[in-house]
């Protein structure tokens, strides 16, 4: 039998369900895998290989039985380390919670659990999620397994590294303002930033609230359509949550997207996109035409504005998320501190980054007295021009074809000394994410270097099922 960790989540679960190949073997496989490799690639923060070998026993007895749980049933998975799990350490890649075990478990872990899901660790990820390259991380940076040269983009770089070395067969990340997209599309496998309020945010770290989701990263459109069928849906436990509606991700997949409308939008074609992304870019349009679609040329003229209307309503959400990190409620205390006000700044001062530093100045500050109105106030409202942009496009097409990154992945420690140089790594993300739709990084070819290279395709609301049917056609004709 070829490599098992090779193989896509769809044919794993077909091969353990027809019971040609068990759980734990599926699991062995992989947890060789993450001892041989990860050394280099450093994807994983905490490693939980004794657990996952008895949930994949749990997986097989089960099979035994006929009392499989889920199609991911004994699937080996791992987590960003943003995402509670219960008795399992979770740091969010920061020191202050270098000891942190939450007492419960996120709402989406729980449902994987309950779906039989295997866990074989949690992954590396920026400090609290921010930034581009999971080089912000408290337990060092995640390299990208094509090119160990470069980074594996951010802030879900762990996750995205973890399916490219072929570490597990699924992975959950969180994306704020590109955070799957963008390392899915450095390391050349698909992820769904799902639209706001799709899958709950219960038990995940938060770092901007109005802003945060979270979602599948997989190899392809149709492993990320088994994940969601299993951990989408509404939670009383997260008010944000959206009405169930229709959640079945999975069944539309080889449906015709012939006579689908696509638009591209001018604003995301500039002459910062290299002559390597426009390639793939050209070769993406050219196989949505030969699957029917039809293209129509789009504005979206407040999409210049995004990264500074992004970068003033995160860092103050923020600045308010990150006040419970006083070394009193949560997060680790200086021990040279002799009064409260040393307990907070110290313990601060010690076990925060310098990113998750910067943006709670910036935060504060644009909360500050006398510039709410200015900055914050402001920001909302051009956050709203951008959306009523989508919503006008979107009246008359099914979907917005664009890039990903300006360039392919960067070397690492290329951008850490020039933070306005990785926060505009979100430019062509960061729109989607203030107008709450729903967008898939869909891997198409590679750079002259040999580094993948994506495109994003960028849904209304609610239309997932959308997104990933045209990646799951387009991955199609990628791979033959």
């Amino acid at each position: 039998m070829t490599d098992l960790t090779t193989k896509t989540l769809a044919e794993l679960s077909q091969l353990f369900q027809s019971g040609k190949v068990k759980s734990r073997e599926i699991t062995e496989a992989f947890i060789k895998n993450i001892e041989a490799r990860d050394g280099e690639i450093n994807a994983f923060i905490t490693t939980t290989f004794d657990e996952a070998r008895e949930m994949a026993d749990a997986a097989d007895a089960r099979f035994q039985n006929g009392e499989l749980l889920s199609p991911l049933d004994g699937m080996p998975f791992a987590l960003k380390d943003c995402i509670c799990t219960k008795g399992i350490r979770t740091t969010s890649a920061s020191k202050i919670l270098d000891n942190f075990i939450p007492p419960y478990d996120a709402t989406v872990w729980k449902k994987l659990k309950d779906a039989g899901v295997v866990l074989l660790g949690k992954l590396n990820t920026d400090e609290f999620t921010m930034g581009a390259s999971t080089e912000n991380s408290a337990y060092g940076v995640t390299r990208n397994p094509h090119d160990t040269s470069r980074v594996a983009g951010g802030s879900s770089g762990g996750p995205a590294a973890a399916i490219a070395a072929n570490f597990c067969a699924g992975t959950i990340g969180t994306e704020t303002g590109g955070s799957i997209r963008h390392p899915a599309n450095f390391c050349g496998i698909s992820g769904l930033k799902v639209s706001y309020g799709r899958v709950s945010r219960y038990g995940t770290i938060p770092m901007a609230s109005s802003l945060d989701t979270v979602g599948p990263m997989a190899k392809t459109a149709e492993d990320c359509a088994m994940i969601m069928d299993v951990i989408a849906g509404n939670d009383l436990l997260d008010s944000t949550t959206l009405p169930d509606g229709d959640l079945n991700f999975s069944r539309d997949l080889e449906k015709s997207i012939s006579g689908m409308k696509i638009g591209t939008p001018k604003e995301y074609l500039s002459d910062a996109i290299s002559a390597d992304v426009m390639t793939v870019f050209e070769s993406a349009k050219k196989i949505l035409e030969e699957l029917g679609a039809e293209f129509v040329e789009i504005s979206l003229p407040h999409t210049k504005y995004a990264i500074p209307v992004y970068y003033i309503i995160a860092p103050a959400e923020i600045s308010a998320n990150m006040a419970r990190y006083d070394g009193v409620r949560f997060g680790k205390v200086a021990k040279d501190a002799s009064n409260i006000e040393e307990i907070f700044s110290k313990s601060r001062e010690k076990f925060l980054g310098d990113e998750v530093k910067r943006r709670i100045l910036i935060g504060t500050y644009v909360l500050s007295a006398g510039y709410a109105d200015k900055f914050y106030k402001k920001a909302q409202q051009v956050r709203t021009l951008i959306r009523e942009d989508f919503s006008r496009e979107f009246q008359r097409i099914d979907a917005i074809l664009a890039p990903i990154s300006p360039k392919p992945a960067f070397k690492v420690g290329e951008k850490t000394s020039d933070p306005l140089e990785m926060y505009l790594e979100d430019a062509l993300l960061s729109p989607s994410c203030l107008t709450e739709n729903c967008g898939i990084a869909v891997p198409v070819g590679k750079s002259r270097e040999n580094l993948p290279i994506g495109v994003q395709l960028i849904c209304p609301a609610t239309k997932e099922a959308h997104a990933l049917r045209i990646a799951h056609q387009m991955e199609k004709v990628v791979k033959s």
